[in-house]
């Protein structure tokens, strides 16, 4: 992982475990055990899933950048698929409550998708190349004549 890989997961991750502690906490006091265990693995599904998504939309940008926002869409309609497969497959085990894992899941995505969404308004992106401005320094532009 790259340091900028790094500055852009910290920032969505740390919210998103925060509210994950909350619903693990309450969940514990409503459900019991189950429930914050419902809630504990609710949440590492939640940051596994869109984190991973996160490393394969930076990956596209690079090497692939005129996919990047069809990838970008399909990602998150992938990744909401995933989540509610998730909930369903789990909906009749015993290992944790699923409610409060239905529901940390639902209140932990939000979480990130929020979190992303600061960070990337709060990130100082370049929307000019600022290696490239030498090279056009040296190039005559307008007409010849």
């Amino acid at each position: 992982m790259q340091s900028n890989d790094a500055r852009t997961l910290v920032p969505i991750v740390v919210p998103t475990v925060a509210v994950g502690v909350i619903a693990a906490v309450v969940s514990a006091i409503v459900a019991g055990g189950k429930g914050a265990l419902g809630a504990v693995v609710a949440t590492a599904v939640v940051c596994l899933f869109m984190g991973l998504g996160i490393l394969g939309l930076q990956f596209t940008a690079k090497h692939f950048p005129h996919l990047f926002q069809a990838m970008g869409l399909v990602l998150y309609v992938v990744q909401l698929l995933v989540l509610f497969a998730f909930v369903a497959v789990f909906k009749d085990t015993t290992l944790f409550d699923p409610k409060t894992f239905a529901v940390t899941i639902i209140v932990t995505a939000v979480a990130w998708v929020a979190a992303q969404a600061r960070a990337h308004l709060k990130a100082k992106i370049f929307y000019v190349d600022p290696d490239s401005s030498d090279a056009t320094k040296n190039q005559k532009s307008g007409s010849s004549s």
